[in-house]
């Protein structure tokens, strides 16, 4: 089957592209969650309560952050997932996009659907945990910015003292990164799922029209296709007529 390369090299150029911004994914959430002792933030609810306390020696009152609820698990193990799949799935497929550009071959058409399918299964996936790691980020600076009443920004609560028992002084920048990198992720997948069809289009195009155009290739040339009927057999000679 012939191969458009120049289709096949950007299939390849996506799949690296989908290892690296998968890893930007996978690093923030895994960092995120060690800063945070295995909780996660998204979605998490609280209040921000002021308690007497003695600062610099005087009476005063100190406002901290009191999370009522962390947010479920499945949310950040979501983006995870995606992540984790994607650096795999890109790292595969991009070895295997080098085999067939060595080779000069592509897949089969079986092969090559199944690629579309899982392509499409994967994008509205990500799609999925890309909508969610927004909303639950944008939820969670709303708790620390206090409905943005706070005389801060969400990016510069992480250096103001929250007074909790996790490490928040790098929770903005590692769900930002994630976020940004994981919306990268879900366009990446959709453009994987464009260049699998046209690459399922082009396989079956190839098998369809193939034989004809090496029978048309003949024909130009002057070659008559073989008959696959039996040969028909000569006519016997004339028997000469004398006349007396």
């Amino acid at each position: 089957m012939e191969l458009d390369r120049r289709l096949l090299l950007i299939h390849c150029a996506a799949h690296a592209l989908s290892v690296a911004a998968g890893l930007l994914v996978v690093v923030p959430m895994a960092l995120n969650g060690s800063a945070f002792k295995g909780r996660c933030a998204l979605f998490s609810t609280g209040y921000w309560r002021k308690d007497r306390a003695e600062l610099a020696g005087q009476p005063g009152e100190l406002s901290h952050l009191v999370v009522q609820r962390w947010g479920p698990l499945e949310a950040c193990q979501l983006a995870t997932f995606v992540g984790i799949f994607t650096t795999l799935y890109g790292a595969a497929q991009g070895w295997r996009c080098l085999f067939y550009l060595h080779g000069r071959h592509d897949d089969t058409l079986f092969s090559s659907f199944l690629t579309v399918l899982l392509s499409v299964c994967v994008l509205f996936l990500s799609a999925g945990a890309s909508v969610i790691l927004s909303l639950g980020f944008s939820s969670w600076c709303d708790t620390v910015t206090d409905d943005n009443t706070r005389p801060y920004s969400c990016a510069e609560s992480q250096s103001v003292p929250l007074y909790l028992d996790v490490d928040t002084s790098t929770f903005y920048t590692d769900l930002s990164l994630a976020q940004a990198s994981l919306w990268f992720v879900t366009a990446l997948w959709l453009v994987q799922s464009i260049l699998a069809f046209l690459r399922l289009y082009h396989s079956h195009r190839q098998h369809i029209t193939g034989p004809w155009l090496h029978r048309d290739k003949e024909l130009l040339l002057g070659h008559s296709p073989p008959d696959s009927g039996s040969p028909t057999p000569p006519l016997p000679p004339a028997t000469p007529t004398v006349c007396v």
